[in-house]
């Protein structure tokens, strides 16, 4: 039997029971996965506790993980049993063994490990995408990136540093905002003890940012807009401290004929074309040096709650495994 944690009705880390369940063969075009190790994230508490809605429970929460591939459904061609192979899709993550669409799939390269694939495809590809599409990233810009210790904060500072932009980062601790400064932060802004906005304009010489990558937003928000030069671009990707409230189109306007945007990952790796494109220039960027992925907490499959627990409670840095 298939081990996994399903949620049979939104709540706290309480609704995450690790239980046995049944898996059938993979279907059509279909490939089924001994996973190795499992990425958690944020998305992952906002599926549990009902901040984004599921039409049916139980449901296993999860969105990305790597593994081995042990066998495959009619139609699948390209891939076969033996292979090392990593992904990001909607749900289904926290389980020992799954099946999963082969054009899900990426193969790992020799030089990227189970547990790196694992982080790499969430958190990986949405800072490819919030660096490289929506906003360009490019040499002499100024970025600020909240949440800058955390799993995607890391790589985002590391990436856009490589990319030769000068990086300002908010945390919430001294020993975070040591990580931070470590890992391509030009600047950090402990924001629990400072105003970030004074501290941005003080940075910059009120030139302010060319971009905010925003995803704790309730908390941050709106003093993001107030970081942002004029025609800045506000992306907000995230709700860790909760949703963005809503607000006028004026404000846009009011700070200097803003940009917003709520990207999301599927939108951005929407074909197979575009989500090889995005793998194939994230795993370059780690093999190349330009990125070094931090996986600073591992717990088992079986401790997922404590796991979510710590994650929400904002005791962690880096990236967060489960192991099967």
């Amino acid at each position: 039997m298939t081990r996994a944690v399903r949620v049979h009705q939104v709540g706290g880390p309480e609704a995450l029971v690790y239980e046995a369940v049944d898996l059938p063969a993979p279907e059509q075009g279909e490939v089924r996965i001994k996973q190795h190790a499992i990425g958690l994230n944020f998305i992952d508490v906002y599926y549990r506790s009902g901040l984004y809605k599921m039409p049916a429970t139980p449901f296993i929460v999860g969105n990305e993980a790597a593994g081995e591939v042990v066998s495959v459904g009619p139609g699948v061609t390209n891939f076969h049993p033996g292979d090392r192979v990593a992904y990001y899709f909607d749900l289904g993550g926290y389980a020992t063994d799954r099946n999963i669409p082969a054009d899900k799939l990426v193969k790992l390269p020799d030089h990227i490990t189970y547990e790196q694939g694992a982080v790499l495809m969430l958190k990986g590809l949405t800072v490819w995408y919030l660096l490289h599409k929506t906003f360009k990233v490019e040499h002499g810009h100024r970025v600020l990136i909240h949440a800058a210790a955390g799993g995607i904060g890391l790589l985002a500072c590391q990436w856009a540093k490589a990319l030769g932009a000068n990086v300002i980062g908010t945390v919430g601790s001294k020993a975070k905002a040591d990580l931070a400064l470590a890992n391509g932060c030009d600047h950090v802004i402990l924001y629990e003890e400072e105003d970030f906005v004074a501290r941005v304009k003080q940075i910059s010489r009120n030139e302010l940012c060319d971009v905010v990558y925003d995803g704790v937003g309730k908390a941050t928000f709106p003093g993001s807009l107030s970081c942002l030069r004029p025609r800045g671009l506000f992306v907000s990707f995230g709700n860790a401290s909760g949703r963005v409230p809503p607000f006028a189109l004026a404000e846009l306007s009011n700070h200097g004929s803003l940009f917003a945007t709520r990207p999301k990952l599927n939108d951005y790796v929407a074909t197979r074309s575009e989500l090889l494109e995005g793998a194939d220039t994230l795993f370059a960027a780690v093999i190349n040096g330009k990125l070094h992925i931090q996986i600073n907490h591992a717990y088992a499959l079986k401790d997922a709650a404590k796991a979510q627990t710590e994650l929400e409670s904002r005791r962690t840095t880096g990236a967060i495994i489960l192991k099967p």
